[in-house]
């Protein structure tokens, strides 16, 4: 019997880890797949090589040189490859250890960030046309044209479906397997530019009006939305029943994923671009002042602020204790997530910064005209 109970206590500690969205060590990856990562948190729990005691040993791996406009897209890492728009209208495909160059895709100006799931790639483009390619061979599988010109939203794919918003002002959701539109809702804005969060059957994304939406994810039926004082382009970040959200009013929001009810603010001073990054109980985001703050998530109470050397558009990533933030013309910065400490840095000129990813020990961040990748000597 007490064999019998063991194994049912080991069984349900399982379940409860898994029920509230904590893999188990067999369970996790690595892989950084889109831009909040498939627990839309921008948080990597399975990162165990780099940590604050060794970051500060970052050097540069490789490079991949992009004949590029400023463009915002950030990579996306799994199984091995990178994923990275252009402004060049290339879609690329780089071995993650050696950034060699596995396949192009000719996007029409890739205008998103990459997401990738079931061995398919998906990117919005500047041509108002969202793209499923093979993650392997680069092939085109389908393709769907929004109403709008310029699809920067980047894609969020959950249980068979891709949402992401477009210039048009609408949020879609589109087939995985063949492009059709399932859904579209069409926001009070003109530009939907934020990058949806999908959690528990619900999409939530911003708006250019001002507002963050809550719909039903199968039937793009609005739940809610709640109505900051400004645009919305920072994309929402959903943990433990919150939704944490960036406003050019210059605040952070936390909203209650249920009801869109407000928990807390936070005011920051400027206009908050950056989409928010929650981990170990705390929240992360960088403003257009140049400052990174850490914030507790269920109190919004300010636990410290790092000082960039530029404007913090970019998101933060967090992995194994460490925040990674990149400044527009500035530098990459590796922080102590608990106490804000800079343990590393690197800087090229002139850059436009995406936003960094990080996956088995190396950070991937896009600058101006090509792709770098930090890794340990």
């Amino acid at each position: 019997m007490k064999r019998v109970s063991l194994m049912i206590s080991i069984l349900c500690a399982c379940f409860m880890s898994v029920a509230w969205g904590q893999q188990s060590a067999g369970a996790c990856s690595n892989n950084w797949s889109e831009f909040h990562r498939s627990n839309m948190q921008r948080w990597n729990p399975c990162e165990k090589v780099l940590n604050v005691n060794n970051v500060g040993n970052l050097s540069l791996k490789w490079q991949y040189g992009i004949i590029s406009l400023p463009f915002l897209s950030s990579p996306a890492v799994a199984n091995g490859v990178v994923y990275v728009g252009s402004g060049d209208g290339n879609l690329y495909a780089l071995n993650a250890k050696t950034g060699v160059a596995l396949w192009t895709y000719p996007a029409g100006g890739s205008g998103s960030s990459p997401a990738v799931a079931n061995g398919v790639v998906y990117v919005g483009s500047v041509n108002g046309n969202v793209y499923a390619l093979n993650a392997s061979t680069g092939a085109k599988l389908w393709s769907y044209k929004t109403r709008g010109s310029y699809v920067s939203s980047s894609p969020a794919v959950v249980n068979g479906a891709v949402y992401l918003g477009s210039d048009d002002g609408n949020l879609y959701a589109l087939n995985t397997r063949t492009g059709a539109k399932l859904w579209s809702y069409r926001t009070r804005g003109s530009y939907v530019a934020s990058s949806p969060a999908v959690a528990n059957g619900v999409v939530y994304v911003g708006s250019d009006d001002g507002n963050l939406y809550a719909l039903n994810a199968l039937t793009g039926a609005k739940l809610w939305s709640y109505t900051t004082g400004a645009y919305v382009y920072s994309s929402p970040a959903v943990a433990s029943g919150v939704v944490y959200v960036g406003s050019f009013d210059g605040n952070v929001y936390a909203l209650n994923a249920n009801n869109g009810a407000k928990v807390w603010s936070y005011t920051m001073g400027s206009a908050v671009y950056s989409s928010p990054a929650v981990a170990d109980g705390m929240v992360y985001v960088g403003t257009t002042s140049g400052k990174v703050y850490a914030l507790n998530a269920a109190t919004g109470a300010k636990l410290w602020s790092f000082a960039a050397d530029n404007s913090v558009t970019s998101s933060p990533a967090v992995a194994n204790g460490v925040v990674y933030v990149d400044s527009y013309n500035g530098s990459v910065y590796a922080l102590n997530a608990r106490t804000g400490a800079m343990l590393w840095s690197d800087g090229f000129y002139p850059r436009v910064p995406s936003s960094p990813a990080v996956s088995n020990g190396v950070v991937y961040v896009e600058e101006d005209d090509r792709i770098y990748a930090f890794g340990l000597p």
